[in-house]
């Protein structure tokens, strides 16, 4: 008798390497941005999507507040089309950061979204900001 697990077939090598590879194009962890930033190789704007309060509360160092919802192109103005954006919101149990993220997409902008979140950020033991700092 199979388990849930193995009840549906893992996928064959070439199609598994394909969705994972694709993945990259699409998301990046708490220790590569926490890498670039402190390795002075930012070459992305690093966006929390959550709202001003909880911003206020805790955000990682460097990021920029926009709030989901509020992600219009008026916003961007100042940065070319070509800038990578990064978005962010409270973790995995969140999606403020796909939201964000499919905003930004439709806009015509590169995105991609910081897997983990604050809580993530925490995990790996990285400071976070708060509005005083």
């Amino acid at each position: 008798m199979a388990s849930a697990v193995s009840s549906v077939p893992a996928a064959p090598s070439d199609k598994a390497a394909l969705h994972f590879g694709t993945a990259f194009e699409y998301e990046t962890d708490c220790a590569d941005v926490h890498a670039a930033m402190a390795g002075g190789e930012q070459d992305f704007v690093l966006l929390d999507v959550r709202g001003p309060a909880l911003y206020e509360q805790g955000h990682v160092p460097g990021a920029l507040n926009l709030p989901h919802g509020k992600i219009v192109e008026a916003k961007l103005k100042e940065y070319p089309m070509t800038t990578l954006f990064v978005v962010y919101c409270a973790g995995p149990h969140c999606n403020g950061a796909h939201r964000g993220a499919l905003r930004l997409a439709r806009l015509g902008r590169p995105v991609k979204l910081m897997i983990g979140g604050v809580t993530g950020w925490v995990d790996e033991g990285f400071q976070l900001a708060t509005a005083t700092q």
